[in-house]
Formats: structure tokens, C-alpha cells, sequence
């Protein structure tokens, strides 16, 4: 059912605001709209600028609620005041900063000793002690790297001729790193050789005392210990958000709520004159929960609540808020896939509920796998809250009814006798057709009298809206259930072996309401006293008629045929689970399990996916096309948490 709304306006002082969001609106749903837009007929309205004082708080209580494990599962502590939220936020973040600030001197100082050992790592091969060398007065030395193509092409052209040593140090895929050392005399000379052969120079700092290698283990070690003592700080970080979670979490808590309260400025608006100063809230609320708000607020003398209940002072119909019984509320999920019904409309969830049940379970009988649907979706739907698993679950218990209305279990048809018929089986003769599957006789029976239902509910729905013409003259109006259900009277007359009704009497019902359906837009206008003038000719007017007509009729004929597809599939599910078992060698007295297993679980993943697709398309095409537009928009509350205190 759709939860009747309530348009209501409340102000009161402008520094009042705060209080009221926080002791009242935040413990009842309302969906808030924008009081400069919807109140144009209030003068001197004025929007709020103000900066949200909560939201820096609450950035750094998120962030250090973002550092705890398992946050989710802290208890909040909610006893702490506005002012020790504050203080406690203050006295976190200093402490975390000082600390952040000694990690962050202690990650640079790490990069500059790594940056340094990057640099006379290639070189830890060189046996020489770096200060004597980088010391040297009567020797010119270069260290550097080399392609190693060319390193091969100097060792084995240049290197006897050259009038210096290289010593090679590191070598990887591309690279040769290494250090050359000649004569002053010689250095110019052989600089130009080693730079054609695209050496470059890597200066080594003079700080350096010992072997490459000795120097790159104290500088490991250095990188090691200031590693340790940046896990130090992060393990007194961590002791520190530790022992304040619970604070934490609870101020977290807190200040998202005042903060989102705060934010209902962007929705409001000011009035400010000479003599006062006051805020406008306005917005839709559940009936039930006006009358709790009001009552509640009765005796605050800086809370004034009006409630609106001329519709033609505000813009807009009334958000839609579905409220049906616990079994049913999945099933919103396909009413809001087509549109959520609006105010002048009828919730077709219970419908839909009943009817896409009802219609899985006679498409997909079987005991075995309907109980198997009920259990897996239940089970899902009880720990993940899926709509979804909720109508599998619905629909498992049908088809596990029919499954016994069948006489079928996981595919075996010897173990429990039908309580109606068995639907591969059965047959039944009719007049002029012959012998037919009886499960498509009675699917076509069934979907004529929905189609006839859905009429019925097109018919309420007109008549809640107040519209003539969908009411009494359309299709699936009075004029085109008459005429469809004196149809479907005659043919199951027939079918039957009664008499039908004379020849006279089946023309006024076939044809007046045809008429009336042709007639349908003069019909009205003459109604409600309008005089229209015709766009086009009168035979103009006939034909187009005509065809709309044929159309129609079409859609009656094709609209009814679509519900053959419950019997077909109803048949088709015997017809595949016996191929499994004779898979399976079940004729012979000895099956194999693991092929009825693996049979069972494809087709009632396959056949499950295709029969619920189905029976969703003869929900909205056959029936919801018939009675319902799906117009309304979603109740979307600014406050989340609904009053259950009365």
C-alpha cells in the first residue's frame, strides 16, 4: 500500500533550527524540499550562508576512525558532550600530528640514506676503500656506467691500448658500472674514448669512508634503523586511536549527525525583517508520523508546524513510500523496476506478489527443486537482505505446492501420486480444436480472467483519477472489459457444451461496447460538455477509428495467447527433467546420482533464470500495461531513522 503524505511547514527562530533537526526531525522520516523554490508566495525569503561548523571535526574523526581495525564492531561511546567531542578531536589530532611530523623527518631522512645507497650499490664489487681512492693527487679516476655492448667492444679493441685500468663493478641486462683510472697526462685522451663509447660519470660523494662494499652495509643498516623507529611512532599511533576508540567512534557518530542536520540549511530559507528573524522548513511526511511529530511538539512554543492540505500551494504530487506486508516487500523491487505508483494510483505490489508466485510455481512444479529455491533464497535473503532471494524464496513455495499438485520430486514421477494431474500427460477434447494439452486450456482460462482482473484495477485507477474517458470508454475500461468478458463468457460456454446466448444478444455485447470504444473521444467531450472541433473529417475520423479498433482486437487475441507460455513451460520442465533421468539411467533401476545432481542443479539454474525472466514479461506487458503508468517519484527522506518509540 502507498503511505498517505502530508505537505507540512515548520519555523520558528533562526538560531532555533539546530535544535529542532536534532530533537525532532532526525527521529522521523521527511523528505525536505527546497523552501525558496516551494514557498514563492512568502515574501522576503532568504537563503542560509553558513559555513557547516561540525564538518572538519568530522573529517578527522573519520580519518582517525579510517586507522582502527574492525571499526564496525566498536561499541560507540555516546556519553560525551558537544564540547568534549571538540576537545577530544583537538587533543587527538595534535598528538597524532607530532607524531606524524616525526615519521614524516624520519621517511625523508630514509629516502636521502636509500638515494645514497642506490648510488654505490653498482660499485660494491670494487675492492678499494672509497676515501683513499676519492683522495687521490697522481691518479685521475672516473666512476660511471657503460652500454654493455660497448663495455665488450672496449675489453676486447681498446682496452691494451687505452693507458688505463677499468675496473668493472655491478652489471644488469643493459648496464656496466665500473670505475677507470689513468694518468693526469692521459686523462683528456682517455675521457674522449670513454665518452664515445657513451660512458657516464656517476659522482661519488667524498663522505664515504671504507669499501663499497662496507659502505652499503651501514647504509642498509642505517635505512634498517630508521625503519624501526618509524614503526615505533606507528605503533604509539596506533596505542594512541586504540585506547580512544570507543570516544572515537561515538564522536564520529555524533558529528555526522549534527553535521547532516546542520547541511538542512541548503533545503530551508530565512525571514528577516525588522522585527524578526526565523527559518522555513517544508517538506512531505507519513500521516502517522505527523500526527506523532505534532503532538510531540505541542507544548515547544518555538516550534511552529502547519500542515498543508490545499494541494495548489505547492508544486509537485507527493513522493511515493511503499508499505507492505513483510512477505510482499520484495516484491517493490519490481514495482520501482517499472515506476512506483503515484498518489492516484493503486500498489500493485501484493498483486504482483500473488500473481508472478503463482505463475513461477505452475511454470516450475516440482517439489524437490521448489524447496531448494525456498532455502537458498531465504537464507540469502536473511543475511544479505536481497529483494531479489526474497521473491526466489516466495516462489520456491509455489512451485514446491504445484510441485505436489504435479506428483514431481527433483524430476521423479513415481514417488508421490499427483494431486491434480500430471502436465506432460493429461489431455482434454475440445470442440472444432481436438485433443490439447490440458495445462494450455487452463493457462489461456487463467490469463483471461488476470487480463479481466487488470481491467478491473485500470477501472479503479480511472475512477481515482477522475478520468471519464479511461473509466467508461477505453480499452480496458467498462466499454473493453464488457466486451472482452462477454468474449471470454461465450467461449467458455462453448467449450464447454452450453447453449450461448442468442444472436441479438451477443451483438449488443460484442458491439455496443466496440462502439463505445470507436466513439470514445466525442462520447467524453459530450460528457463534460466540451465542444472540440474534429481535426480531420468524419471518414477520416472512421478509419483511423477502424484501424485503432483492429488494433485493439488484435491485442486482446495476442495479449490472451501469451499466457500459453505457463503451460508450455510447465510441460517443457517434465519434458527436460526426463531427459536427466534417462541421462542419468534411471529407466534401468540403477541411476548414476551424480548425473540427477548435476541435472537437477542446471535446470534449476537455467530453467529458474528463463521462467522468472517469463513470468516478469507477463507482468508488465499482459497486466501492468493494462492498469498502471508507474508515474510517481521515490519518498526519499533527508533523515533516515524512522520514530518507533509510539
Amino acid at each position: 500500500m502507498i503511505v498517505k503524505m502530508k505537505f507540512i511547514n515548520i519555523s520558528g527562530p533562526r538560531d532555533d533550527i539546530d535544535r529542532v533537526m536534532d530533537l525532532y526531525l532526525s527521529r522521523y522520516e521527511i523528505q525536505l524540499e527546497s523552501a525558496l523554490s516551494e514557498l514563492k508566495t512568502v515574501d522576503n525569503l532568504r537563503p542560509f550562508v553558513e559555513i557547516n561548523p561540525y564538518k572538519d571535526a568530522l573529517l578527522k574523526a573519520t580519518q582517525f576512525v579510517g586507522f582502527l581495525e574492525d571499526s564496525d564492531r566498536i561499541e560507540p561511546d555516546t556519553k560525551m558532550g558537544l564540547d568534549d567531542i571538540f576537545e577530544l578531536i583537538r587533543a587527538t589530532n595534535e598528538e597524532f600530528l607530532a607524531m606524524e611530523a616525526k615519521k614524516d623527518s624520519l621517511k625523508k631522512k630514509q629516502e636521502d640514506v636509500q638515494s645514497r645507497q642506490r648510488v654505490i650499490e653498482p660499485f660494491r664489487p670494487i675492492d678499494g676503500e672509497l676515501d683513499k681512492i676519492l683522495s687521490y693527487k697522481y691518479i685521475a679516476y672516473r666512476f660511471g656506467k657503460l652500454p654493455a655492448e660497448q663495455y665488450q667492444k672496449m675489453e676486447k679493441f681498446l682496452m691494451n691500448d687505452l693507458g688505463a685500468i677499468f675496473v668493472k663493478g655491478q652489471q644488469d641486462e643493459s648496464m656496466v658500472y665500473g670505475a677507470y683510472f689513468v694518468s693526469p697526462a692521459e686523462a683528456h685522451k682517455v675521457d674522449a674514448v670513454f665518452r664515445s663509447l657513451h660512458f657516464e660519470r656517476i659522482d661519488i660523494p667524498a663522505a664515504y669512508r671504507g669499501t663499497p662494499e662496507r659502505v652499503c652495509q651501514e647504509l642498509t643498516k642505517e635505512s634498517f634503523d630508521i625503519q624501526k623507529q618509524i614503526g615505533d611512532i606507528e605503533k604509539e599511533e596506533a596505542k594512541l586511536l586504540t585506547e580512544k576508540a570507543a570516544k572515537l567512534v561515538g564522536a564520529k557518530k555524533r558529528l555526522e549527525e549534527l553535521a547532516h542536520n546542520f547541511d538542512v540549511r541548503k533545503m530551508a530559507a530565512r525571514v528577516e525583517d525588522k522585527k524578526e528573524d526565523y527559518y522555513i522548513l517544508c517538506g512531505w511526511m507519513a500521516d502517522d508520523d505527523v500526527e506523532k511529530f505534532m503532538e510531540e511538539a505541542k507544548d515547544d512554543d518555538k516550534v511552529f508546524i502547519v500542515v498543508e492540505d490545499d494541494h495548489d500551494n505547492y508544486f509537485g504530487e507527493p513522493p511515493t513510500k511503499l508499505e507492505n506486508p513483510k512477505i510482499f516487500r520484495p516484491f517493490e523491487m519490481f514495482v520501482g523496476m517499472y515506476g512506483l505508483p503515484s498518489h492516484d494510483e493503486m500498489d500493485p505490489t501484493v498483486f504482483v506478489g500473488l500473481t508472478y508466485s503463482f505463475i513461477f510455481g505452475v511454470m516450475f512444479g516440482d517439489v524437490g527443486q521448489g524447496l531448494l529455491l525456498v532455502i537458498v533464497g531465504a537464507l540469502i535473503y536473511h543475511f544479505k537482505r536481497l529483494p531479489l532471494a526474497g521473491i526466489i524464496a516466495t516462489a520456491g513455495i509455489f512451485s514446491t505446492i504445484f510441485g505436489f499438485m504435479f506428483g514431481s520430486v527433483f524430476g521423479f514421477e513415481n514417488i508421490i501420486d499427483p494431486l491434480w494431474i500430471r502436465p506432460i500427460d493429461h489431455m482434454t477434447t475440445l470442440p472444432f480444436v481436438g485433443k490439447l494439452n490440458t495445462v494450455f486450456i487452463v493457462s489461456v482460462a487463467f490469463g483471461m480472467g488476470l487480463i479481466i482482473v487488470a481491467m478491473i484495477l485500470h477501472i479503479i485507477n480511472a475512477v481515482r483519477a477522475k478520468d471519464t474517458a479511461s473509466t467508461w470508454f477505453d480499452a480496458n475500461g467498462v466499454a473493453g472489459l464488457v466486451f472482452y468478458a462477454s468474449v471470454a463468457a461465450v467461449i467458455v460456454l462453448f467449450m464447454t457444451g452450453h447453449n450461448t446466448p442468442a444472436g441479438i444478444v451477443l451483438g449488443v455485447m460484442f458491439g455496443v461496447p466496440l462502439l463505445l470504444i470507436l466513439f470514445k473521444e466525442p462520447l467524453t467531450n459530450k460528457i463534460k460538455k466540451k465542444t472540440a472541433k474534429m481535426e480531420e473529417s468524419k471518414a477520416m475520423f472512421i478509419v483511423e477509428g477502424f484501424f485503432e479498433l483492429f488494433e485493439t482486437l488484435l491485442s486482446y487475441f495476442s495479449n490472451t495467447l501469451s499466457f500459453v507460455r505457463i503451460g508450455a513451460f510447465a510441460v517443457s520442465h517434465a519434458a527436460m527433467m526426463e531427459v536427466v533421468l534417462m541421462l542419468a539411467g534411471a529407466e534401468e533401476g540403477s541411476p548414476n546420482w551424480v548425473v540427477i545432481v548435476l541435472g537437477n542443479l542446471f535446470v534449476c539454474l537455467m530453467e529458474g533464470l528463463v521462467v522468472g525472466i517469463q513470468v516478469l514479461r507477463l507482468e508488465y506487458y499482459e497486466m501492468f500495461s493494462r492498469f498502471y503508468k508507474g508515474s510517481g517519484r521515490a519518498f526519499d527522506p533527508y533523515t533516515k531513522t524512522k520514530n518507533n518509540k509510539k
